[in-house]
This record gives C-alpha cells, sequence and structure tokens, in this order.
C-alpha cells in the first residue's frame, strides 16, 4: 500500500531525493515496509550504499521523525482544507506519459482531476511578455486545440501561458496548469480566479510542498512536468533565454515533439522561436494543421472506450459533416475530398483530423481517408 502520509515522511529524509524516494518505495513495494526498513533491507536497494542505509534507519527511529511525522500531518492539513489530492507515482490515475520520463516526480500536489481524457495533451508555451501577435496565435491554436478535444497545457505564468489556459476554457476545452509553487501560494496571484476555474474543467498540479513559494529555481523543474506531460510543446514567442527554451529542451530530452511559431525578425520575442527552427529543433508551423499532421497516429481516443456514433455525429460541425457526407468505405485522396466539398485541401484537413479524433473516419497513407 502506498500512503501519501509515508511518502511525505520519507521525503525529509536526509539524502533521499526524488528519484532515491521512487526506487526505495518501488523496491519494497509499500510505503509502510520502507519505513520499517532496517539497515541491512536498505542496503538491497539499488543505489543505496551501506553507509547510507545506516543513516537513513537510523533517521526513520531517531529524534528528527516526530519533526518528519508533523510536517507531513500539517502538509496534508492545509491540501485537504483546498479539497486538493496527492497522486503518486504509483497511482493508475498517474499520468502514462509523465511516468516515462527521465526523472518523473515520486508524487505531486493536485487540485482538480486528471483524466484519462488528457493523455492527448499539448503543451503552448512561451514569453510573459507576449506581442499582440503572439497573443492571437496563442488563442488561435488554444481554441482549434480545445475544439478538438485535446488538452492544452500550460505553467499558468502571465503572457502566453494565461491566455492559453483562458483560452482553453473559454472554448470549452480542458487545460492542465503546472505550477513553481504551492497549491496555495498562487502565482501571479491576479491568475487566482483562473486557478479556481481550472480545476474544474482540468487540474493545477504541481510538485512542491504547500507553502513553498514561486522560486526561480523552481520553475525550470516545473517545465519538465510541462513538457513531459505533453506529447508535444508548441512554443509561440520567447527570447533565447526564456524558461520557453528551457521547456523546449526538456521536451526534446524526453523525446517529444518541439513546433516553434515564427515571428518577426525584427523582435526580441521571436529570436528563440527562430533558433529553434533554424537549429532544426523545432518544427516551423503556421497553424494547428501541421501540429496535427505530426501528432494525430497518438491523439486517438483511449483504447477500449465506447464509441458512439450516433452521439459522435450529432456533435460534428457543419464543416465536418460536408467533408463526412464526401466520404465512403473507400479510400479519397484528401485534394479529391476539397474538390467534392468545395473547400481548400488546407481546411478540409483540419476537419477530417477533427473527424478521425472523433473516431468517425480513419486515415491511411498517402493521406487518403475513409469511413470507420
Amino acid at each position: 500500500m502506498i500512503s501519501a502520509y509515508d511518502l511525505l515522511v520519507i521525503a525529509q529524509l536526509p539524502h533521499v531525493g526524488p528519484g532515491r524516494l521512487r526506487q526505495l518505495v518501488s523496491h519494497f513495494g509499500s510505503t509502510s515496509d520502507a519505513v520499517r526498513a532496517t539497515a541491512r533491507e536498505i542496503s538491497s536497494v539499488p543505489g543505496y550504499t551501506r553507509r547510507l542505509s545506516v543513516e537513513i534507519a537510523r533517521a526513520l527511529k531517531g529524534p528528527s521523525m516526530p519533526a518528519y511525522r508533523q510536517y507531513a500531518e500539517r502538509q496534508l492539513s492545509r491540501l485537504n482544507k483546498l479539497n486538493g489530492t496527492i497522486v503518486t507515482y504509483w497511482d493508475p490515475s498517474y499520468p502514462e506519459l509523465l511516468r516515462k520520463i527521465y526523472d518523473p516526480p515520486p508524487f505531486y500536489f493536485q487540485l482538480g482531476e486528471y483524466r484519462e481524457e488528457d493523455n492527448s495533451s499539448i503543451a503552448v508555451v512561451g514569453t510573459r511578455s507576449p506581442s499582440e501577435y503572439g497573443i492571437r496565435i496563442t488563442e488561435q491554436f488554444t481554441r482549434e486545440f480545445a475544439r478538438l478535444g485535446i488538452t492544452v497545457v500550460s505553467g499558468l505564468a502571465r503572457g502566453v501561458d494565461t491566455a492559453a489556459h483562458t483560452t482553453a476554457l473559454r472554448s470549452g476545452g480542458r487545460t492542465i496548469a503546472v505550477t513553481g509553487s504551492g497549491l496555495d501560494v498562487v502565482y501571479p496571484p491576479e491568475n487566482r480566479n483562473l486557478t479556481g476555474r481550472i480545476r474544474h474543467h482540468g487540474a493545477v498540479i504541481t510538485e512542491y510542498d504547500m507553502g513553498a513559494k514561486p522560486d526561480a529555481a523552481n520553475f525550470p523543474r516545473r517545465n519538465r512536468i510541462i513538457s513531459g506531460i505533453s506529447l508535444g510543446t508548441v512554443v509561440v514567442e520567447t527570447d533565447l533565454r526564456g524558461g520557453a527554451m528551457i521547456t523546449a529542451s526538456m521536451a526534446l530530452d524526453q523525446n517529444r515533439e518541439v513546433f516553434a511559431v515564427p515571428g518577426s525578425v525584427a523582435t526580441r520575442s521571436s529570436r528563440g522561436c527562430h533558433a529553434l527552427i533554424r537549429e532544426g529543433r523545432a518544427k516551423l508551423v503556421e497553424s494547428v494543421d501541421d501540429v496535427l499532421e505530426e501528432l494525430s497516429p497518438r491523439l486517438r481516443p483511449p483504447a477500449g472506450s465506447p464509441h458512439q456514433p450516433g452521439r459522435a455525429a450529432r456533435e460534428v460541425s457543419l464543416f465536418e459533416k460536408n467533408i463526412y457526407d464526401q466520404l465512403t468505405d473507400e479510400p479519397t485522396h484528401i485534394d479529391r475530398i476539397a474538390e467534392l466539398s468545395k473547400t481548400l485541401p488546407e481546411d478540409a484537413l483540419v476537419s477530417l483530423l477533427s473527424l478521425e479524433f472523433k473516431g468517425l473516419i480513419r486515415q491511411l497513407p498517402g493521406k487518403r481517408f475513409a469511413r470507420a
């Protein structure tokens, strides 16, 4: 059994960081067994030396233990006042994408709910001081993602992050905010109301303790969760040293897709995006189509989920119905679909990918489509 209380206790032990905590609990299979373990038993855990094992065993039975337990009780009490939860690495609800990164958090604090549908998520990040163009592009991409049922992930910071979360909610979509402070320390403070809205249509998550301040050192580690929980990351505007550049680098390290929106060569806020594109580290994207072309095979409804054609059919837009009506069980090339529906190929592609995501059609090699 995995106890959040025990995890909070173990996390206070000397020389036990996130990686060692995961190793310790995974080895014993339960937090209670880990807390009761002897030095000899702990030394059998990979990466634990005899000396470290003795030090940890002593700490678990030493004079500091009451303070560790008191800390855990205070943390849970503060979390309960917000009706929050702790999600652990061993929980079934822990995001599968996040579990696959190099250093996933052994547990995190959460407001709201992470759902299975959130496994189809894309991060949208950028500068805290975006231009009007940057805001417009953020809203355009996020609105389309929400319409397609794709969860938008960002960091709740000022600027692009705030625009991404707000637009996702306004468009009826879901959004995940990953913060660099405790859940009870909203940063920036003007996003307190936004945080409340997100918890009802997504989740706010952080690996930082209740009461943790938004220290500058927290945000790079926060960024690895933003990219780690997402299939891909879209960078809208950022300077060469912006936080979004860190998120992009981490996404690449995690073998995730990175997309960059080009901007004006005359603005500093586009230099980071241009560098990512120029160095071949990100794909240049001008519309959501470019993102979906890369990620659509992975942006499918969860395996085993019941498909209800009648319900899905009622949820399609007029544009999607026009496209769907041109399809049969025989594969049809996108150019022919565009011709039959009297639309541009790029417009037809948006509707086709939306229909595919809803399970109504299937895509075949060579940009051919057929009814599912």
